[in-house]
């Protein structure tokens, strides 16, 4: 959790590299690079509001879950996808956005990693 000028953000999820990066730089397996590298990125949910501008300050205020690093979180996403004590714990880490929380319960559902094929561009054009 940071404040952010008058504004307190929380880190809620890490992105997920799409096709897009792909056409955008011209690289066919850029979003692949970008995801095997974990230079992803991240999100943020605004628990309070305010105006921000260039300059404002970006201040640590609470690690509620130090353990759970963005580093950790795509290593087991990408690279560890169906460690079970892992998505265990990342299923019920309420920090984290919604929509991650549900991936990893329907990995522990099924024993299987979704398809990322259409969201890395790796799928046919004819």
């Amino acid at each position: 959790i940071f404040r952010l000028g008058p504004a307190l953000i929380q880190l809620s999820q890490i992105r997920q590299p799409c096709w897009k990066l792909n056409v955008r730089l011209g690289v066919p397996d850029m979003a692949q690079r970008v995801q095997d590298q974990v230079r992803t990125g991240w999100y943020y949910r605004v628990l309070e509001p305010g105006e921000i501008a260039p300059g404002v300050e970006l201040r640590l205020v609470d690690r509620p879950h130090p353990d759970w690093t963005l580093t950790r979180l795509a290593y087991h996403l990408y690279t560890d996808p169906l460690n079970r004590d892992a998505l265990q714990a990342l299923a019920s880490l309420t920090p984290l956005a919604p929509s991650l929380r549900q991936v990893a319960a329907k990995r522990l559902a099924t024993g299987a990693v979704e398809d990322w094929s259409r969201r890395l561009g790796h799928f046919s054009h004819g």
